[in-house]
């Protein structure tokens, strides 16, 4: 019977039963932190994943910009001007050098303002405080325009109502509106591409003279400055016509059109996206940029948002000529990847793979999801993305903000953190537990612990002093390490070696104050009662040390620990409490009251385990550090 009873008990302390619902704890407390930071997990083994990531591809669209296009150059024949101005509102200001341009003050700019506002299809609606565009992002940005120049577009349209328009063609690449106003004036108003508004006219507007011929060479030198700063531009122009006039055709186009300038536009990157970047990069993550946007906006865009490599870019063109190894080679140097297409993002990451690099990608279209599936994170937009890539993907932004992807990686790194030390703190406890009984019934001694007291520390502490473990928060330097890699071992070495030695300690612990108890004339039950209370106290200890098991020095701060880790220990305490001293669980557990002060061998005996491994760590990682 004695026997059974120690092979029960044997069973008990050798098999972490805990442990598969601490760790599926730890995985959902981490799908809420990700959930909260807008990155939805639809795979719960992805949260792992994510913390070794070490290349994210992203779309520039959206998730690096804010989607939010604006005016921000203006030139006219004689002068340039920037736009200042946040968003899609109206309050900014047009400035020339650093001197604010009076509403009206300039003539030609006050024209260009009015194409703007009315060669337009779309609007603005404030909603909530923000003001949001509808139809197109580029429109939406020229009315704003519009009005930090100092025109009400309202008042405007209803002024100059439209009579006709010929809209935008992407074989004309121009759109055309004509508008009367209530004095019989009638206008023709043209934007478009630079180079075709440019074959439209013979004469450009001037301050100084109404009209003077058109300096073509000089608009196209123009044209390709802007461009290389990675603004769009467009090019606008007019030309009054006959009251009578109400059809408008193309040939109203061909003659007598006076080009009056350019406009620059940008679609800025998030400020949080240029901190994320960074932030990933400090963690030895390569960030990737893939658009199917001009090469030169794609390496302005990444200059501003701080890729590693933006003067390198390699469009989808380039990536048809390379074979599959020399994509290899590339995909890892290039950062930047312009007018590609999704068969692009799909041959970027088996490139990536065959480098063995774990990859992350970014997708909204149906035709991203061969790609999505393929990485080995794939990551959907919530916002705009297809049914077919949230379906195909691992994780979906909430917000279709690449910083949430770093927060996302930030988790996953934190949790992969506190599932290793769930394991960190549990084998070698159990290690302990096991090598008590397995000692006794090799030298035919007494249990110090029944298999049902045994049962009891496993269920207490699992519950408390390993569920702790599941909520630790992120370490300062969680983003500073590189990615680990993927084949990494949870049972690593110095685990192992860990599991030894704390097996011993608490081998040592259990059975000393076992034998100190009967040598004090205790009985028995006595002695198994502080021989268990020593044994939770041990792991209520080795749980502090598991949270710091990886730093050098040992400081206050790191010792407070967390308000749940003191909730847990102060939990399992007040449970050892009632064990040695509530008669109906004595009489439950075999167990008997302790003498007060030979409670406090038991703390004594948990505070030795910690300053035995605590100075085992210092040894170890300064002798590390030497052979460095």
């Amino acid at each position: 019977g004695a026997l059974l009873m120690a092979v029960v008990g044997l069973s008990v302390a050798a098999i972490p039963e805990g442990l598969p619902a601490v760790l599926t704890i730890t995985l959902a407390v981490g799908v809420q932190a990700m959930a909260s930071r807008n990155a939805i997990v639809r795979r719960l083994p992805a949260i792992e994943t994510l913390g070794a990531v070490s290349v994210i591809c992203s779309d520039k669209t959206g998730t690096l910009t804010r989607n939010e296009m604006s005016v921000v150059t203006v030139i006219t024949a004689e002068r340039s001007f920037t736009i200042d101005g946040d968003g899609y509102g109206p309050d900014g200001a047009v400035l020339d050098g650093d001197q604010v341009v009076e509403s009206g003050t300039c003539e030609v700019l006050t024209e260009m303002a009015q194409v703007a506002g009315l060669c337009n299809d779309a609007e603005l609606k404030r909603e909530d405080g923000r003001w949001r565009v509808e139809g197109d992002p580029m429109e939406g940005a020229l009315l704003s325009f519009s009005a930090r120049a100092g025109l009400d577009t309202g008042n405007l349209q209803e002024n100059w109502p439209r009579t006709d328009a010929i809209p935008f063609d992407t074989s004309y690449r121009h759109m055309a509106t004509l508008h009367h106003d209530h004095q019989s004036r009638a206008f023709i108003f043209v934007k478009g591409a630079p180079e075709v508004v440019l074959e439209l006219c013979a004469v450009q507007r001037s301050e100084a003279h109404n009209q003077a011929p058109l300096n073509q060479p000089w608009w196209q030198e123009q044209v390709a400055a802007i461009a290389a700063s990675g603004q769009r531009v467009l090019a606008f122009a007019a030309r009054p016509v006959a009251a009578s006039q109400v059809v408008l055709e193309r040939d109203d186009l061909t003659e007598g059109l006076v080009f009056l300038g350019l406009v620059g536009l940008i679609d800025p990157p998030r400020s949080e996206a240029i901190e994320a970047v960074a932030q990933c990069q400090s963690a030895g993550i390569r960030v990737k940029m893939i658009t199917g946007d001009h090469a030169d906006t794609a390496r302005a865009i990444a200059r501003e948002v701080g890729l590693e490599n933006p003067e390198r870019v390699l469009t989808g063109a380039d990536l048809d000529q390379l074979t599959d190894q020399q994509l290899a080679t590339a995909a890892t140097d290039t950062d930047v990847f312009a007018r590609t297409s999704p068969e692009h993002k799909l041959r970027l990451v088996i490139a990536l793979q065959a480098q063995q690099q774990t990859v992350a990608m970014t997708g909204d279209g149906v035709n991203d999801a061969p790609a999505l599936k393929r990485a080995d994170i794939g990551v959907a937009m919530g916002l705009k993305g297809s049914e077919a890539a949230k379906e195909a993907s691992e994780l979906v932004l909430a917000d279709d903000n690449f910083a949430s992807i770093a927060a996302a990686v930030r988790e996953g790194r934190t949790i992969h953190d506190n599932i290793r030390k769930v394991i960190s703190w549990t084998l070698p406890t159990n290690a302990g537990e096991a090598s008590v009984i397995i000692w006794a019934l090799l030298a035919g001694l007494t249990l110090p612990v029944t298999p049902i007291q045994i049962l009891w520390v496993n269920m207490v502490t699992a519950v408390t002093l390993g569920v702790a473990l599941a909520f630790e928060a992120s370490e300062a330097d969680t983003m500073q390490r590189p990615p680990r890699e993927r084949s990494e071992p949870l049972l690593t070495r110095s685990l192992v070696w860990h599991i030894v030695l704390v097996a011993v300690l608490i081998l040592l612990g259990v059975f000393g104050i076992f034998r100190f108890a009967i040598a004090q004339g205790h009985s028995v039950e006595i002695a198994q009662t502080m021989a268990m209370n020593t044994l939770v106290a041990m792991q209520a200890f080795y749980l502090l040390f598991i949270r710091n098991k990886d730093t050098v020095t040992l400081t206050w701060e790191k010792l407070r620990a967390t308000r749940l880790v003191w909730l847990a220990i102060v939990a399992v305490l007040v449970g050892q409490l009632g064990l040695t001293y509530l008669p109906l669980l004595q009489r439950v557990f075999s167990t008997a009251p302790v003498p007060g002060p030979e409670m406090l061998f038991s703390l004594l005996i948990g505070a030795a385990l910690f300053l035995v491994i605590e100075l085992e760590k210092q040894l170890r990682l300064r002798l590390a550090k030497g052979r460095e």
